[in-house]
């Protein structure tokens, strides 16, 4: 199967939101409403200091997209590039687009030079992500995240 990486354009947003929203039940079994997908995925094209969006390819159809957002680290002076979002369509599972996906990360954050290193979070009872991201050569970090709502009754989560 031969797989394309290329920058998202917004005529993706359609498709990485439905993404999104798979992903999401998939993973955390959290519903993310259309309302919400769509203009959040949106978003990111009309705002490009949020990140950027990578799409994996194969005969001309999207079958994999991450997100990257970043994180100012004034201790090296340089970014972070988290991985989000992480999704490839079931029927194109364990068949390298996630590591194609990766592999164009390395290569832009390596071009943008001012990259300290990829970082990501995985839910934790998702072991066959984990067995994925191993495989390209992550390591499990020293630290564990966490968060709160910023509005009372709301969920940090989705």
């Amino acid at each position: 199967m031969k797989i394309l990486v290329r920058r998202a354009v917004r005529g993706d947003a359609g498709t990485i939101a439905s993404f999104n929203a798979v992903m999401a039940v998939e993973t955390e079994a959290i519903t993310i409403p259309e309302e919400v997908a769509k203009p959040g995925a949106a978003a990111v094209f009309d705002d490009p200091s949020l990140g950027f969006y990578l799409v994996a390819e194969s005969d001309g159809a999207i079958v994999g997209s991450l997100m990257i957002t970043y994180e100012w680290s004034d201790w090296s002076n340089a970014l972070y590039w988290w991985i989000q979002s992480v999704y490839v369509s079931r029927e194109h599972r364990r068949r390298g687009v996630y590591r194609a996906l990766h592999d164009g990360v390395l290569e832009l954050a390596r071009e943008a030079g001012n990259v300290r290193a990829i970082k990501l979070y995985v839910f934790e009872d998702n072991e066959r992500a984990k067995a994925t991201y191993e495989s390209v050569g992550m390591e499990r970090a020293h630290h564990a995240i966490y968060e709160m709502a910023v509005r009372p009754g709301e969920s940090a989560r989705g």
